[in-house]
């Protein structure tokens, strides 16, 4: 609300931010403009407008994608239950496929290099890769 006027429209990116279907703003931005949000059928850039009723499909990793419709619009930050009752969610319920690749993908990830891991070896990791190597 502004000055006491319930609210007619909002930014697209701004509600996805207030209804937690993502972290930050700019995260939602960075999604939208990357073709990951569609309103109505729509690929949708950030700045624009929707209204009650509107239906939003967001691509998630891993091809998933979160169907859900407009039910109510805020602008400012709401407790999290509250901003769950912003939108009515009808993404479908995972198939038994689904379920098992996202399973094997949280069992790869713990096998695989951590995100400090992800850059340069640091000199402990070269000395055991030289060791590996046979080269002492």
């Amino acid at each position: 609300m502004v000055d006491g006027a319930p609210l007619t429209s909002v930014r697209l990116d701004v509600w996805l931010d207030v209804a937690c279907l993502f972290r930050t703003r700019s995260e939602a931005q960075k999604a939208c403009k990357g073709g990951k949000v569609d309103v109505n059928g729509q690929s949708a850039k950030p700045h624009r407008e929707i209204r009650p009723g509107d239906a939003i499909v967001i691509t998630r990793p891993l091809g998933r994608r979160q169907r859900v419709v407009v039910r109510a619009l805020a602008e400012r930050h709401l407790a999290r239950a509250l901003a769950r009752e912003l939108y009515e969610d009808r993404t479908p319920p995972p198939t038994a496929e689904e379920v098992e690749l996202r399973r094997l993908t949280r069992l790869a990830r713990a096998f695989g290099p951590t995100p400090a891991q992800a850059g340069a070896p640091s000199r402990r990791d070269r000395r055991l890769l030289r060791r590996l190597k046979g080269r002492a």
